[in-house]
């Protein structure tokens, strides 16, 4: 006769005490007005680490205005949205974010490295010198994104793929535990995408929280591991085979998108 030794009550408790140590951002009833217009109601989720999370929907559906609104950059009339728990928008510090490529001024007068620096200002302090330490994550993060070679280009003269590398490198500069991204594939090429879901995928694999705005249903959708899918509210959220089906989409997008079972494979 075999002995079997079942797990002791010590053993389920580190089991439990683990799952709850996970880094987790919990959304709920998240609600944005513009005056009278409803951008958004009644949205709740949870993120968790070590995941590459992609908000998706139609134009206007509200995903920018999800990011903004859990980050405290833009008023919300509801909800809240807690990391570790605390609100998110008290803890910035620990979030790289980066807009949309339509919101920067590419006229600043800025280098690669002078933009890649102001990752380190938080870790700094405003009027102090960055230190070797901080240099050396600068460079490491430029290197990361293959962008050392222009490190003393203007930003202006980049190309749209190059810039947003560059603006990569800025965030992981940060040494933050949460990345948030707008957009970040708009006007890019091919071979930048690539780099930036590796990093992306890096990232996650790190235990970070990685959350990308995205509005290609195309083959990057085999990108991420979980989905928020909105039409100013929420449609589903969970893992990409749950969200990513033609029921879904039918109800976010109506007739106005073709499903395609192979891209979310």
């Amino acid at each position: 006769m075999r002995t079997i030794s079942l797990p002791t009550d010590e053993h389920w408790t580190q089991q439990i005490c683990h799952v709850r140590d996970i880094p987790r951002i919990t959304v709920n009833h998240l609600g944005v007005k513009y005056r009278t217009v409803e951008a958004l109601q009644d949205v709740s989720f949870t993120l968790n680490s070590g995941k590459v999370t992609g908000i998706i929907g139609p134009n206007g559906a509200g995903k920018s205005t999800l990011l903004k609104g859990m980050l405290g950059l833009i008023p919300v009339s509801s909800g809240t949205t807690i990391y570790q728990n605390q609100p998110l928008m008290d803890q910035l510090a620990k979030v790289a974010y980066v807009p949309q490529r339509s919101q920067i001024d590419w006229t600043y007068p800025a280098t690669v490295w002078d933009v890649v620096m102001m990752g380190r200002v938080k870790k700094t302090g405003w009027f102090r010198r960055f230190s070797n330490v901080s240099r050396k994550i600068s460079e490491t993060a430029l290197e990361r994104v293959g962008m050392s070679a222009f490190r003393d280009r203007p930003i202006g003269q980049l190309s749209g793929g190059q810039q947003q590398r560059v603006f990569l490198a800025r965030a992981l500069a940060q040494e933050a535990e949460i990345f948030c991204f707008d957009e970040p594939f708009a006007g890019i090429d091919q071979k930048t995408e690539a780099v930036i879901f590796e990093i992306f995928r890096e990232l996650a694999n790190e235990g970070k929280i990685v959350l990308v705005v995205n509005h290609d249903l195309g083959e990057s959708i085999a990108n991420f591991d979980d989905l928020i899918l909105l039409n100013q509210g929420l449609i589903a959220a969970g893992s990409r085979e749950k969200v990513f089906t033609q029921e879904n989409l039918y109800r976010a997008y109506g007739g106005q998108v073709i499903f395609f079972q192979g891209k979310a494979a």
